[in-house]
């Protein structure tokens, strides 16, 4: 029997709006960016985005890249760093809080590993175990320190994303996550283990994003939105979509982006970009929930159940995608365009919205969260 930790899961009466709010608006963003992975078929451009020739699929994949590439994950891994500390902070001094936090990270990479391995090689799960862990080693640092560490870790994430995606446009075959255009099963279920312990490199830009969360928990921001987070709310959005509108003109195919210098050096604008990006949403949202309070309608609900089941959420939509989008399965990825991709990848999302709300009214947990709950905390 597993012993009972005193540290125990926070009851949903308690929980803040903002950070569930902005997990169930983030997940719709994390469906759109990954439903972009599976399309294949056809030649890439930058970022390994498929080169579209529509009118609508250009302006779709412009729009997707300068709004969302790059800018769903840092979200979520800020709110992933801000929980952290929620659950820090109900047991500071305590071993057993520290031991918990240790053992939910090392179980979230073991879902991630299976979630890699049997479905999307892209998966996050295992990159937020890992960064969990050296999370639990910064709880006691000075805020100064923090945004130190988070400041001075934007250069290497620019340099690897500069070399990640340095490939030139208009290749046939894909530089990374190649089992996403393999049609024998076998063949990709070989290839997805090598994928996912490379997807940690490409997501370097969350460890800056988490550790800005951990400071921010610390001062209760999405709680109680202040000054900063105000100007956040302002000047992140703004400094990613400019940061991330060349990368978006290029993937429409407005803008020919080409030499051993403009293309790195417009991914690592990209990506460090994407960092302000995510956490000015994320403080758009702590916004809105202040002004919400407790008027909450069924729309913001909703959306608040599938952030508290957002493992849950996250993991159907890798089953949806799978069954529809890949070459071994249904093969839409071979077919749909960048606009009948996005339609799918919200669909998909509402669908889970309304699953996670009916799991609500019947008083039921995900059962991700559950697992996850009971590994990391113990019985009882």
């Amino acid at each position: 029997m597993v012993p009972t930790l005193e540290l125990r899961p926070i009851e949903e009466r308690a929980r803040l709006l903002a950070p569930d709010l902005a997990r169930g608006v983030m997940l719709a963003l994390i469906a759109v960016a990954n439903s972009a992975i599976y399309l294949y078929d056809r030649p890439y451009g930058i970022r390994q985005h498929v080169i579209e020739h529509d009118l609508p699929d250009r302006l779709t994949s412009a729009l997707a890249m300068t709004f969302v590439d790059a800018r769903a994950y840092p979200m979520f891994a800020a709110l992933f760093g801000y929980g952290m500390v929620q659950i820090w902070n109900r047991r500071r001094d305590d071993a057993g809080g520290r031991r918990v936090l240790k053992r939910r990270s090392l179980w979230l990479l073991v879902f991630g590993a299976a979630h890699g391995v049997l479905l999307f090689s892209g998966d996050v799960l295992g990159a937020y175990g890992l960064l969990g862990l050296l999370l639990v080693r910064l709880l006691r640092v000075r805020d100064r320190t923090l945004l130190i560490l988070a400041a001075g870790w934007l250069v290497p994430v620019a340099v690897s994303s500069a070399l990640a995606y340095s490939t030139p446009q208009g290749s046939a075959e894909r530089t990374f996550f190649w089992s996403f255009a393999v049609a024998d099963p076998l063949e990709a279920l070989a290839l997805r283990p090598v994928e996912w312990l490379m997807t940690p490199f490409g997501l370097m830009g969350v460890v800056t994003a988490a550790v800005v969360g951990l400071w921010a928990g610390r001062r209760e921001l999405m709680a109680v939105p202040d000054r900063v987070v105000r100007r956040a709310a302002v000047w992140g959005p703004l400094v990613g979509a400019l940061g991330g509108l060349p990368v978006g003109l290029a993937a429409g195919g407005f803008l020919v982006v080409d030499g051993p210098v403009a293309v790195p050096a417009l991914n690592a604008l990209h990506v460090v970009s994407g960092i302000a990006g995510g956490l000015g949403y994320a403080a758009l949202i702590a916004l809105l929930a202040q002004r919400i309070g407790t008027r909450r309608g069924p729309v913001v609900t909703a959306l608040a159940a599938c952030g508290q089941r957002s493992m849950t959420c996250y993991l159907l939509q890798s089953v949806v995608f799978v069954a529809l989008l890949s070459p071994w399965t249904a093969g839409l990825g071979g077919t749909l365009g960048a606009t009948a991709t996005l339609a799918l990848a919200l669909a998909t999302w509402a669908a889970t919205v309304a699953l996670a709300e009916l799991m609500r009214r019947a008083g039921a947990r995900g059962p991700g969260e559950t697992l996850l709950r009971r590994l990391a905390y113990g019985r009882g």
